[in-house]
């Protein structure tokens, strides 16, 4: 299955994509994204493109919208609805020109006011050591590396567990292609060398750092390198036994489901997980949608041969 960054120019508002208010809390957000994935999930939808660029973007306006750094920046309109950079509005020199615009200058894609006087002052301390020539000071003579430019990206969770290569649009127009490598966790940073901003004279550019936020799959929930995924069943299913097939982060495979199993029975996978973890499969036994009379008849009559109580233990509240 696909995914990754969804384009900043075709990305809708993601409170808009989630159909939740701008006030909404990280519970309704979540439950918003929930009702959503499962309705659009490709694993429920073989085939169907439209579901599948839907869940994309879907992944894309949960994780920003879940991120509470990343929301209030959104809100704030310092960054797009894919978690880009928005350009300063105002001319970089302005932003320099006096103390009200020095305090609020912090875009991460441009020199900041540390990094500049960083720069100029290794720039100048070199410049002395080598003396200054008969023409004074010589900008041409001056050499710093590149400032890093820091950038957000949001990736699916099944790019994330396998490896992907992923487009992330700049806010200059630029691209650049990112290699997630496989088992990459949410919050991650990759440095792509030399992807920052220029040098002065001959200095080297810095670098892109690049920090991913994994959107959640609707089916798995990852535990360090594990993976977990709850599995309804029928009652049939759980009492005698079958084949049934299950999804995985590499595709569907074929298990067997013991007899006598019940909810919260628990299955392994050996190294189904990520980077050689393993998935576990929790059953969840769910009854049939419609009503099943002779189904019910027959509970009336039947009398299990080892009684139980499944509430014994709980004691009194």
């Amino acid at each position: 299955m696909g995914g990754g960054l969804v384009s900043s120019r075709a990305m809708r508002d993601p409170y808009e994509i989630l159909g939740v208010e701008r006030t909404a809390d990280d519970d309704a957000i979540r439950k918003a994204y929930r009702k959503l994935a499962k309705r659009h999930h490709p694993d429920l939808n073989p085939g169907n493109t439209k579901a599948e660029e839907t869940f994309k973007e879907i992944s894309s306006a949960y994780g920003l919208l879940s991120n509470r750094d990343k929301r209030a920046r959104f809100d704030r309109g310092e960054i797009d609805a894919s978690g880009a950079e928005r350009p300063p509005e105002r001319p970089f020199y302005r932003d320099f020109g006096d103390d009200t615009g020095r305090a609020k200058y912090r875009s991460e894609t441009v020199f900041t006011e540390e990094d500049l006087e960083s720069i100029l002052g290794r720039a100048f301390r070199d410049r002395m050591g080598r003396g200054f020539g008969a023409g004074g000071f010589d900008r041409g003579n001056l050499d710093a590396r590149g400032v890093d430019a820091h950038y957000a990206l949001t990736v699916d969770f099944l790019d994330a567990a396998n490896g992907a290569v992923r487009r992330l649009n700049l806010p200059d127009g630029r691209t650049l292609d990112v290699t997630i490598p496989p088992g990459l966790k949410d919050g991650q940073i990759l440095r792509l060398k030399g992807q920052g901003m220029p040098g002065i004279g001959k200095g080297k550019p810095g670098d892109a750092l690049i920090e991913v936020s994994v959107a959640p799959h609707a089916l798995f929930r990852r535990e360090g390198n594990d993976l977990v995924l709850e599995l309804p069943v029928t009652v049939k299913e759980a009492v005698l036994g079958a084949k049934i097939e299950v999804p995985t982060i590499k595709g569907p495979i074929s298990v067997t489901v013991p007899p006598g199993s019940g909810t919260g029975t628990r299955l392994r996978l050996k190294e189904r997980g990520i980077a050689g973890g393993h998935q576990y499969v929790d059953l969840k036994i769910v009854l049939p949608p419609e009503n099943e009379p002779e189904f019910a008849d027959f509970l009336k009559t039947w009398e299990p041969r080892h009684a139980f109580n499944p509430r014994a233990g709980m004691g009194r509240p």
